[in-house]
């Protein structure tokens, strides 16, 4: 039987052994008075706690059953930290939760909230009406009823769907219902627990994201937010909207050595920097500190002593081993970040028991002595002792409930043993990116009708007057900017933000007079810290907003690019498009700025991006490119959740000619919105020009390289070679059947890669050619394995057009 699993410190034996020397109370209690006479929890809610508790500690045990012979694939637990139930139990099921991986018990709690919650018609219509009453009051609403009123009917049949959960996620089964296999983690829709995979704490940024974007949302009239972005129950299509109450609070639980983290850091910094600013966040941080980081130790007092040096955030404290206590102190924590949408931080003691994972040996690091102490402080054994010494229940009751949980937990784990796993890569991938280009088509068409129709008069007003197809010829930073005030325009719950975009309008202008168009609520200044912007953004997205972060330059995206890799491509991905994040961020990059830069400034380095499952990158080069690209990201983001990076050229901002100085020829008008649909670029479609015949050379190229690589086709061209060039304009996903086409259709490929040779775009277009059986000649010019330096210096390590026009022709006469 489960109970007969051994682990280095015996737990299972231990715990029946405390069990049996407890002795029996002088009388019981009747379970629905106060466990003690002054405790906020009756007997029978702490009983339910403790059923929470076991069948976490049951799963945990499960957990290195199942990996004893092969068909268990994650044994890091919960053991010792069941305390977080009583965090649970002091929160809403309706409180969007990110959980760390030790939150068992906590995830059978709010599975038990939700799958048991029964209230009254006239409750839930006072409620109703509470909330519309939030909504429409920007002040903090009068304290609400403690959390509670939802309870969970106790014994093992309470957490029996959490149970079955957990355990899916252990043997990889496709029926998990939240990653479906793809990684154990917690988390359900219905439970309002986003799925996180981090174990450094990169979740935090996101956090105060959702906390800030449930503040606003609060407050800006939800009228007109359109289905379909943020959390949706289900996936597909039919997907519906689930917005969080008004009154909601985010909660985030990390370990204490997480604290030391980076992102940690960052996430606390912006709560406090905006709290301090007289914006407010409902988040309540968390932490859950047993001590130990694996092998590593937190310095004592470490931890505390963090916590409540950060400015703008209020402490509370409680020991986890203490469930009447850590329930009364996570209940005042959440009410009072409730009350005044304000950052609070629970810093809950716990202990580790079983080590870090299945196959770490905690003798090689920790004397007896201190296992032997973490032992005395087993919430689970703590739980036991106050229902005895109340009389609540007997210690043969509780151990009754032990066994009987960890034979059910047994029997669910032999069941899902047979259950499916992913069977092809096909089943992985699925629900990586989802791509539905007609509906993104039908979206920009919807958004040209609203713009020429009922639109029309907000959207002259918007521009003053004189819409930008009546501007004449635009720059590339021109039409950025009037793309975004169309975005702006039409879609209510879109938001632009970053270093300087706001009063300034942004170091090269690109949003210059936004703020004033659109209000300080929709285009808005953040902190320099590019985690914390991409974290905003990460947030507002899964909380129903179409976000649009901007990075200053290309070079300070890589201190946080995390964000995009481990937290935003990953989240339809870990939830089957249960949860989504839509957002497109803007990035300044690439080289070729005159007279500025190092670098900083001068970044060529896309590798890290392109590595990155399911993220679209697009790169504008001509105007008249920039605004559709722009609203197909927009538009892609909320139809499909998708994660667009969209890389600006720096040196093409404001770029007027091609070929000669005065020619105008890289201006370009702005479509009016009755030409949207036939000027539509879907995601992955090249553009080609065509220089003389066009029979002799393919360029393929991008950003800088298109100016480039046209100026060098002019001069081809006088030589009598027909030339076209191949602008991919999408970097991911690459438009391999534009490049295989106008390929084969010369026989001669020059790659113009302004990236570096080494992991540059170049390399995956020379594959795609590979891969497509491409039998002609191909050759590339690409950057230097360098940084740019400064100064003249740059011209020794880029693409030039003299480098480009030599290369075609060495092509040519082989």
């Amino acid at each position: 039987m489960l109970s007969d699993v051994t682990t280095p410190q015996d737990l299972d034996d231990r715990f029946r052994e405390t069990l049996a020397a407890l002795p029996a109370a002088q009388r019981r209690r009747d379970p629905a008075d106060p466990v003690t006479d002054d405790a906020p929890l009756t007997g029978a809610r702490l009983l339910e706690l403790f059923d929470a508790q076991v069948t976490s500690r049951q799963l945990d045990l499960a957990g290195r059953w199942l990996r004893s012979f092969g068909e268990g694939f994650y044994t890091i637990g919960s053991a010792g930290h069941e305390g977080n139930a009583a965090v649970a139990a002091a929160l809403r099921p309706t409180d969007p939760a990110l959980l760390h991986y030790r939150s068992g018990a906590f995830y059978c709690v709010r599975a038990a909230q939700v799958a048991d919650a029964t209230t009254p018609t006239d409750t839930a219509d006072a409620e109703r009406a509470a909330d519309r009453e939030a909504a429409a009051d920007p002040e903090p609403a009068a304290e609400p009823e403690p959390a509670g009123s939802e309870r969970p009917t106790g014994g093992f049949a309470a957490y029996a769907e959490a149970a079955r959960d957990v355990l899916r996620g252990m043997v990889a089964s496709s029926e998990e219902p939240i990653a479906g296999g793809r990684h154990k983690v917690f988390g359900r829709a219905d439970l309002a627990i986003v799925p996180t995979t981090s174990t450094i704490a990169s979740h935090l940024p996101r956090a105060v994201g959702m906390g800030l974007a449930v503040e606003r949302l609060r407050r800006l009239d939800t009228v007109g937010r359109r289905a379909g972005a943020g959390v949706r129950v289900g996936s597909g299509a039919g997907a519906a909207h689930a917005p969080w109450p008004p009154d909601a609070i985010v909660v985030c639980s990390f370990g204490d050595a997480s604290v030391n983290h980076a992102s940690a850091t960052a996430a606390f910094n912006t709560a406090g920097w905006y709290d301090h600013a007289g914006l407010r966040i409902p988040v309540l941080f968390v932490c859950e500190d047993n001590g130990l980081g694996i092998s590593v130790r937190s310095p004592e007092g470490w931890v505390e002593a963090t916590l409540r040096a950060k400015p703008g955030i209020h402490y509370f404290s409680a020991d986890g081993a203490d469930p009447v206590r850590a329930y009364e102190v996570a209940q005042e924590a959440a009410a009072w970040v409730r009350r005044h949408r304000r950052p609070a931080v629970l810093h809950l003691r716990t202990v580790r028991l079983m080590g870090h994972a299945g196959a770490d040996a905690e003798s090689a690091y920790r004397s007896p002595a201190e296992l032997a102490e973490d032992l005395q402080r087993d919430p689970v054994a703590a739980t036991s002792r106050l229902l005895v010494d109340a009389g609540v229940a007997t210690a043969d009751e509780l151990l009754a409930r032990y066994d009987e949980t960890g034979w059910q937990v047994r029997r669910l784990a032999e069941e899902v043993l047979g259950e499916p796993k992913l069977a092809s890569a096909a089943d992985v991938v699925s629900a990586l990116a989802p791509r539905r280009p007609v509906r993104v088509a039908r979206a920009v068409a919807d958004a040209a009708a609203r713009a020429s129709g009922p639109g029309s008069a907000a959207r002259e007003e918007a521009f003053g007057g004189k819409p930008p197809e009546l501007a004449g010829p635009l720059t590339l930073a021109q039409s950025i900017n009037a793309a975004l005030a169309d975005g702006l325009l039409d879609h209510p719950q879109m938001a632009v933000f970053g270093e300087d975009v706001a009063a300034k309008g942004g170091v090269y202008g690109v949003t210059k007079g936004l703020r004033d168009r659109f209000g300080a609520a929709r285009v808005f200044d953040t902190l320099l810290d590019e985690t914390s912007v991409l974290g905003l953004g990460l947030g507002a997205g899964l909380a129903g907003m179409l976000p649009v972060p901007e990075i200053q330059y290309l070079a300070y995206l890589h201190n946080a690019e995390d964000q995009l890799r481990g937290e935003a491509a990953t989240m339809q991905f870990f939830s089957q498009g249960a949860f989504r994040n839509p957002m497109v961020v803007r990035v300044a990059g690439l080289a070729y700025q005159e007279g500025f830069g190092g670098h900083f400034h001068n970044d060529n380095s896309v590798a890290v991006l392109r590595d990155v499952p399911g993220l679209v990158i697009a790169v504008p080069a001509r105007p008249d490119d920039a605004a559709p690209m722009l609203r197909t990201c927009l538009a892609s983001a909320a139809v499909d959740g998708s994660v667009c990076v969209f890389l600006e050229p720096i040196a093409l901002y404001h770029t007027r000619d091609l070929y000669a100085e005065g020619d105008g020829e890289w201006l370009a008008g702005y479509p009016e919105p009755g030409s949207w649909v036939a000027g539509h670029v879907p995601v992955g479609r090249a553009r080609v020009y065509r220089v003389g015949s066009a029979d002799d050379l393919t360029i393929i190229t991008f950003g800088n390289g298109v100016r480039m690589s046209l100026r060098a086709a002019a001069v081809l061209a006088e030589e009598g070679v027909g030339t076209r060039v191949v602008d991919l304009r999408w970097l991911a996903p690459l438009p391999v059947a534009d490049i295989i086409r106008e390929s084969s259709a010369t026989g001669r490929v020059l790659v113009v890669d302004e990236t570096r040779r080494s992991g540059g775009v170049g390399e995956g277009v020379i594959a795609a050619l590979v891969d497509a059986g491409y039998v002609g000649a191909a050759r590339r010019v690409a950057g230097v394995d360098s940084f740019v330096p400064l100064g003249p210096a740059a011209r020794h390590v880029l693409v030039s057009p003299e480098a480009i026009t030599d290369g075609a022709r060495t092509l040519l006469a082989r």
